[in-house]
């Protein structure tokens, strides 16, 4: 029993420490945006964001936050719709080439995003001429970047999930590939498939060095281009962002929970 307590104590502890370390910051930025000049605290600078005088001074903004989320669409597109059909049909046909391939994709998170730029910088500069400069074509760099942390949250369901008797059943009873993967597989990785959209989000929101170096207008660049007019805009947008990859999260949870509790049942 006194091991059990000083288990569940260790375990509060921790938690707290945890939960201060990531809420003390949040809570500053947060009393930062609050505060005038003169250290008073004040609404003006969140009423400001939507004072028509502003407009252009947070256009960038606005712009930013479209291209990042129409890049968000796009590489979770690419991590749902290329890297989990590749995952799933290594684990059932080529087992042997698992090992191979998660040292491949598990290699970008030991690649520093500038070197990253400096290899693909010759790639962009063909993808300029033959689909453009648009924000949304760095969906390939980001694609890449996301690779190791959807990879691990798709194959924790991969592993919990016996997959070949499943396909080998569906198969069985006349079902194609394509109806195997879709409606068979794909329920049983719900939940890594949601928390792999999840970390691709959060990973585009918060990417700053690529979009730069390849001179790109994201959220983040946007928001160090306001920064210089309007000091506190940035704190205001980064707490939002945060706020909606919170409720995102919850949002997702909850889908993945509701779905796990109606299979159990």
């Amino acid at each position: 029993m006194n091991r059990l307590g000083a288990s569940a104590l260790t375990r509060w502890i921790i938690g707290i420490v945890v939960g201060l370390f990531f809420l003390i910051p949040l809570v500053a930025t947060l009393l930062y945006t609050f505060r005038a000049q003169d250290g008073s605290f004040t609404l003006k600078h969140w009423a400001a964001l939507g004072d028509p005088a502003q407009a252009s001074v947070y256009q960038p903004i606005w712009t930013g936050l479209g291209n990042s989320l129409i890049l968000a669409v796009v590489t979770v597109l690419i991590v749902l719709l290329l890297l989990a059909p590749t995952m799933i049909l290594v684990n059932l046909r080529f087992p042997r080439l698992r090992p191979v391939f998660e040292f491949a994709v598990l290699l970008p998170i030991t690649i520093p995003a500038i070197v990253l730029v400096v290899g693909l910088t010759p790639i962009y500069l063909q993808i300029g001429r033959s689909l453009g400069t648009g924000a949304w074509t760095l969906a390939f760099a980001y694609g890449i970047t996301v690779l190791p942390f959807a990879y691990r949250s798709i194959q924790a369901s991969i592993d919990a999930v016996d997959m070949t008797t499943l396909a080998e059943a569906a198969r069985s009873l006349g079902a194609g590939w394509f109806t195997v993967v879709l409606r068979v597989l794909a329920p049983n990785l719900r939940q890594g498939l949601l928390a792999a959209s999840l970390l691709s989000i959060a990973v585009v929101l918060g990417e700053f060095t690529i979009a730069s170096l390849l001179n790109r207008e994201v959220l983040q660049t946007a928001l160090v281009v306001v920064q210089k007019q309007d000091g506190w805009a940035p704190a205001m947008f980064a707490l939002m962002a945060l706020a909606f990859s919170f409720l995102l999260l919850l949002i997702i949870g909850r889908a993945a929970g509701g779905r796990s509790g109606k299979a159990d049942s």
